[in-house]
């Protein structure tokens, strides 16, 4: 196969994972980024996010993967022009494309490059460039990596989606060609589904988890086991056993953004999307429920010590975007508590983001004199603490509420430990 050089703009996570995926693929590829000192540390082979395997790849793939501030670099090197930049949601609940039309700005009357869109965007946007930019090749290629293991996602992926209307189907044809080597299956079709695929793909994902959510809380007040009753499901091959964890509720950079995303393009057209309003509904009050399971144990909170162990969203990761740890944070600074907080990859970088909240140097230093620890996000390290011996000796009150049904229940609960978990 042919090696097109690639352009990706925006050095991000989606942007970092496709650079030096593709690299690793054998493309040159030019990143560009307008942050002056990431482009500096990348060029070294400081890799700015915590993401397993990304910094091997960036410095393995060294010699083919390049790094600039300007536009004209990326324009004079490469034709396919992936687009990963940031599309935030705004007060109204749309999305900001504005990153994505200071590309376009930059691109001109360019009819020479091709952008293909890996940025989440609303359904209708590929329409709407193409129709204000005639002639402009443009093809939707969503992204599908999940923070924590988006190099593998990467190089072995599900599926790879390709969209495409009439004169872009050329450009369409070239990429798709980029992702044979990987021998997924490619998923061929037009632009808005290919935009509405990976709305939808995440919607659904974030409704699984809402749904054991509820199906745990139920189970909680009538006597099941929600691990078991979710292990039951899932070998329901209708169901499947990926994301019928229940837990303290989902955060991150895609979900929240996405369900409330495809939300809000719904009523934008005048639909009511009721199945997702009860996603995000569920999502937030499960988030808040761990205040009550610590009252019912301790009564009022105010002067209580509780540790929060993990801050991150998820495992592998040093992202804090919508976390479960922020909102408890606060909700705990609202009632009175006293919050030290502990993740072995966010450290101290998370100082000021938790309501006031103390940020610990190890988990131990965390639970030193707390009247409850708080399993936020299920780290390997924290089962690995010695919860029978050193952990309940520094704790003034034995109790955790394991917020990911993580730790060994039966272990704790032998050893004198109150054990609230989700769902059990």
């Amino acid at each position: 196969m042919e090696r097109e050089p690639i352009g990706v703009i925006g050095a991000g996570y989606v942007g970092l994972v496709t650079a030096a995926g593709f690299a690793e693929l054998g493309h040159e590829v030019w990143a560009r980024d307008i942050v002056p000192e990431k482009v500096e540390a990348l060029r070294r082979g400081e890799v700015p996010i915590h993401e397993p395997g990304l910094s091997e790849l960036i410095r393995g793939t060294s010699e083919r993967l390049h790094f600039t501030t300007e536009m004209p670099d990326v324009l004079e090197r490469a034709r396919l022009l992936f687009v990963c930049v940031d599309t935030p949601p705004t007060y109204s609940g749309d999305a900001d494309l504005s990153r994505v039309e200071a590309v376009l700005a930059e691109l001109g009357d360019s009819s020479e490059h091709a952008l293909v869109m890996k940025s989440t965007v609303p359904v209708g946007t590929g329409r709407s460039i193409q129709r204000r930019r005639d002639g402009i090749g443009y093809v939707s290629n969503p992204e599908f990596l999940k923070e924590g293991s988006a190099v593998e996602d990467f190089m072995k992926p599900d599926r790879v989606v390709v969209g495409a209307n009439g004169g872009s189907e050329e450009y369409a044809d070239r990429v798709a060609a980029l992702y044979e080597p990987l021998g997924a299956e490619i998923v061929r079709t037009d632009v808005a589904s290919a935009e509405m695929i990976k709305l939808a793909s995440n919607a659904f994902l974030a409704t699984k988890i809402s749904f054991i959510n509820e199906i745990a809380n139920v189970s909680e007040e009538l006597g099941a086991d929600a691990l078991e009753v979710a292990r039951g499901m899932g070998l329901d091959d209708r169901i499947g056993p990926k994301f019928l964890q229940p837990g303290v509720g989902f955060g991150g950079s895609c979900f929240p953004k996405d369900v409330q995303a495809l939300k809000q393009l719904a009523g934008n057209t005048g639909y009511h999307f009721q199945l997702l309003t009860a996603v995000i509904e569920v999502n937030e009050l499960q988030k808040r429920r761990t205040i009550s399971k610590l009252q019912k144990h301790l009564g009022p909170l105010a002067g209580k010590e509780i540790a929060l162990l993990g801050v991150a969203f998820k495992p592998n990761t040093d992202d804090v975007r919508e976390a479960t740890s922020l909102v408890l944070a606060g909700r705990l600074a609202g009632e009175g508590a006293n919050v030290r907080a502990y993740d072995p990859v966010t450290g101290h970088k998370a100082e000021g983001m938790l309501a006031g909240a103390a940020i610990a140097d190890s988990a131990l230093e965390a639970i030193d004199g707390a009247d409850a620890a708080v399993l936020v996000t299920e780290w390997p390290e924290f089962a690995e603490l010695d919860w029978t011996g050193e952990v309940k000796r520094r704790m003034r009150v034995p109790l955790v509420v394991d917020g990911r049904n993580f730790l060994d229940r039966d272990a704790l609960v032998e050893a004198g430990f109150t054990y609230e978990g989700i769902g059990r």
